[in-house]
């Protein structure tokens, strides 16, 4: 892999060989009896890894690397170190082959794209070698290929920020074609008021108007909401998700308190229902929040229903209906307000902070979550989400 004799020269090496295009792995171990196991499992499974994978493999004594052990901050054995490609990477502890078995196709994915960045880098940059010391140049390498990754991640919100804003067009053009509709005709009744006089019909006329910018008021201060959200409070990570893989798995999960009642939970999902564009461990969260509240408020024995539908073109809608006690009607708005409890709740956890949280996470999506009545008992949450383009 790369010479050992001594540390200092141990981190020049490691400078050269982030410009290679093989993962490179530094494995410390230790001789106390207690890790003996772990170490031989985790070796044992790296040379499986090597009769079907190009990468390369040094194994450290931590007494003779005191300084590589403090560099690289390592706090248990046995500890696996991927030097290259960078950011450098650390697993530790006794379960070091199932984490390094979660991170492997990642690893190796990870080989050919950082082989090339770094390739334009040193291109570059290559002063820098013969300017810097070994210690330094890891740590300016690392940050840049941080900025690099922080690049992406704005392109990303940029590019969900785009979507949404057309998504916002989109929706605005119904509620404006129809207010324009009612005030033409208002104009046009009040300039020939003998082709119609009916006053009522003016009423009407100005009501709907009236209420189409009062929709298009409320998608406007949503937008607003959501970009303050967005800037302020929530760390958006947008990406491709399929609601129906972590809905199984959300489900999976909540099987032991659904069995406490012997309720359970009917999904009704469709297999080509297309991916949204979100940020999968928040919406997880919501859809979580709103299953646990389902299953708190209903009856032993009783249905749960968790509905995904394609609404439109751009929208994906997600129900989680009950026959629990419901909402009352006066106060279906309210619940998502932090401050307020329904009666029902003042001496317990429920309806809260945590619809606080659910109605962030969707308005910084740039969708929508209210609460329907389910027929004559229950209540139906439903939220919507925008479709991944």
């Amino acid at each position: 892999m790369f010479p050992i004799e001594n540390e200092s020269e141990f981190l020049t090496n490691i400078c050269n060989v982030n410009s290679s295009n093989t993962l490179q792995l530094l494995l410390f171990v230790d001789h106390r009896y207690s890790t003996q196991k772990n170490i031989l499992e985790i070796k044992n499974y790296l040379n499986s890894l090597m009769k079907n994978y190009d990468f390369q493999l040094e194994v450290l004594e931590i007494s003779k690397y005191p300084y590589l052990v403090e560099y690289f901050k390592l706090v248990a054995t046995p500890a696996l170190v991927k030097v290259n490609p960078l950011p450098q990477q650390t697993l530790a502890g006794s379960n070091l082959t199932a984490q390094l078995q979660k991170c492997w196709d990642k690893w190796q994915n990870s080989v050919q794209e950082n082989y090339s960045v770094f390739k334009e880098y040193s291109e570059e940059n290559s002063w820098l070698q013969t300017c810097l010391p070994s210690s330094e140049l890891i740590h300016l390498r690392d940050e840049i290929f941080q900025l690099k990754q922080e690049v992406e991640k704005l392109k990303q919100q940029i590019q969900f920020k785009d979507q949404m804003l057309a998504m916002l067009a989109h929706d605005l053009r119904s509620p404006l074609t129809a207010a324009s509709i009612a005030v033409e005709t208002i104009e046009l009744v009040k300039n020939k008021p003998d082709l119609i006089n009916n006053e009522s019909l003016y009423n009407k006329l100005f009501s709907q108007a009236k209420r189409q910018f009062l929709i298009m008021s409320k998608m406007i201060s949503d937008l607003l909401q959501a970009s303050k959200n967005i800037n302020s409070q929530l760390n958006l990570i947008p990406s491709k998700v399929n609601l129906l893989t972590i809905s199984e798995e959300i489900i999976l999960n909540l099987n032991a308190k659904l069995a406490e009642k012997n309720q359970y939970i009917i999904k009704e999902i469709p297999q080509d229902l297309p991916s949204v564009y979100a940020d999968e461990k928040l919406i997880s969260q919501v859809i979580i929040n709103l299953l646990e509240n389902a299953i708190k408020y209903s009856p032993s024995s009783s249905p749960i229903i968790l509905s995904i539908i394609h609404k439109t073109t751009q929208k994906i809608q997600v129900s989680i209906i009950d026959v629990g006690s419901g909402i009352p009607d006066s106060k279906k708005e309210r619940i998502f307000d932090g401050h307020f409890r329904l009666k029902r709740d003042q001496q317990e956890d429920g309806y809260g902070i945590g619809l606080t949280l659910c109605r962030q996470v969707i308005n910084a999506h740039y969708g929508q979550i209210w609460v329907d009545d389910n027929g004559n008992q229950g209540s139906c949450f439903r939220f919507t989400l925008p479709v991944y383009n």
